[in-house]
């Protein structure tokens, strides 16, 4: 039990630090004022730790998301090795894509709570 928690406690600081590069390559990327970018950053860790639990509760009850959500992040790590060999993929396709299985997720769950309603 103790290590699991631990192991927990790693994967989360692991994703933390992740996303928080994220962040900052990402302002990096896109201004040239120092101070633009700390506060991107900052408000970045800042939305994270606010909204960290209440998408920790969601997913964790509903883990077809989880396997959405990864495969978002192959996708869009896909269109960016893709853009690294300089093929441009058409960000309105990939945009649709997500939007479309959002939107067919979100029915599977009404679908699946009115079910157990009714079981």
């Amino acid at each position: 039990m103790k290590s699991a928690f631990g192991s927990i406690i790693l994967q989360i600081i692991v994703i933390d630090m992740v996303f928080s590069l994220d962040s900052i390559i990402t302002a990096v990327g896109m201004v040239d004022k120092v101070s633009v970018m700390i506060a991107a950053v900052v408000a970045s860790v800042g939305l994270m730790m606010l909204f960290a639990r209440a998408i920790g509760n969601f997913v964790s009850s509903h883990p077809t998301i989880k396997m959405l959500a990864l495969s978002f992040l192959l996708a869009v790590g896909v269109m960016l090795i893709a853009e690294g060999f300089d093929h441009k993929v058409p960000k309105g396709y990939i945009y649709f894509a997500m939007a479309f299985s959002v939107a067919v997720e979100m029915l599977n769950i009404r679908m699946r709570k009115k079910k157990a309603v009714r079981n």
